[in-house]
């Protein structure tokens, strides 16, 4: 089966995508894989599978390869006397903006080109952690309280120290400071408003338990990973999270009650269903008094979560075979003819 997985854009975590490319170039090694590079110009680079090195692109060496440009269907590469359109099913693994945020899910939708990631719908409800709220209230899932601020209004937060502050439209706990008192507040303010003009407030919860569950639809039904329990301090922060983006080796399954484990899943299966179709995410939990709280959604999770899965392999290939195919208006001009021939034009 052949499967392109499209990494880069012009984003904050744009290096870690290209991590995550990296690390599934060695998950997947039993496709007929092609990688394709959007750099921080929105160019389309065809990537050498041997050249597939973190210096190829911190060097720039991936502009000596050959430029491509988006057509139906696929990637269209020109040369001097003929062209070649790169099909497959593309994997979009863009972290952050463009791929997340349902820039890159629009174009392969434009340009009809099959493809494993979140919808367009499904980008916008997950990438902006404010938007998540709204579709947590929606569905009757539980998530912490929260503020949301902008930069002329930062002076007044309501919640109890200690908070914590995320940008509202950023992962890998990039620019998210704990705050535990007024001291602290202003430069973590700053340090978040560098990367965002609207940001989440949350009190931070001591003594949480932490779980991270993923899964996908096919054949109709939602197929879950182990439920993982991750090692951490106070909260992930960028260099942990950015190591795990390079992780390939299963982790253990979370040491938890199977009442606990139905729950998770019951209330991943709310969050994903009639929204996440065609993608494989993940949904970060916190159970606070034997109570399940939604933290985030990870709607292009890094190297796709591939240690969560006992065969990742065939989950991907599952995955690919039951992509929802979209449903395109047929354009006849009926109305604009019976129009022209009322007028007798």
């Amino acid at each position: 089966m052949k499967l392109t997985i499209l990494f880069g854009g012009a984003s904050f975590e744009h290096e870690i995508s290209i991590v995550s490319a990296i690390t599934l170039k060695e998950k997947l090694s039993g496709f007929d894989l092609s990688f394709i590079f959007c750099d921080q110009d929105h160019s389309f680079y065809l990537i050498d599978p041997l050249k597939m090195k973190a210096v190829t692109f911190s060097k720039g060496e991936h502009k000596k390869m050959p430029e491509l440009s988006i057509s139906k269907g696929g990637f269209l590469q020109k040369s001097m006397f003929s062209s070649t359109l790169h099909k497959a099913t593309v994997v979009n693994l863009i972290h952050g903006a463009d791929g997340e945020d349902g820039t890159m899910a629009a174009l392969l939708d434009f340009f009809s080109i099959a493809y494993i990631g979140p919808r367009v719908d499904a980008s916008v409800f997950s990438y902006d952690k404010r938007y998540t709220k709204y579709l947590c209230e929606a569905i009757g899932v539980r998530c912490v309280n929260y503020e949301v601020l902008s930069a002329n209004e930062h002076k007044n937060i309501k919640t109890p120290y200690p908070i914590i502050i995320k940008p509202a439209r950023l992962g890998s706990s990039i620019g998210v400071s704990i705050v535990k008192d007024e001291s602290e507040l202003d430069y973590a303010l700053d340090t978040a408003f560098e990367f965002d003009s609207a940001l989440i407030v949350e009190p931070f919860l001591e003594g949480v338990k932490e779980y991270n569950l993923a899964g996908y639809m096919a054949n109709g039904e939602v197929h879950f990973s182990i439920v993982e329990e991750p090692q951490k301090n106070e909260f992930l922060d960028f260099e942990k999270k950015y190591m795990d983006f390079s992780r390939s080796s299963q982790v253990l399954e979370a040491d938890i009650s199977d009442d606990l484990k139905q729950r998770l899943q019951n209330t991943f299966e709310k969050i994903y269903k009639n929204l996440f179709e065609g993608a494989l995410i993940r949904c970060d939990f916190f159970v606070v008094n034997d109570e399940v709280y939604l933290n985030e959604i990870n709607p292009i999770p890094g190297s796709m979560a591939n240690y969560l899965f006992a065969d990742f392999t065939s989950s991907v290939e599952e995955l690919a075979h039951s992509l929802p195919r979209p449903k395109r208006a047929q354009v006849s001009y009926e109305y604009i003819h019976s129009i022209s021939q009322a007028k007798g034009k």
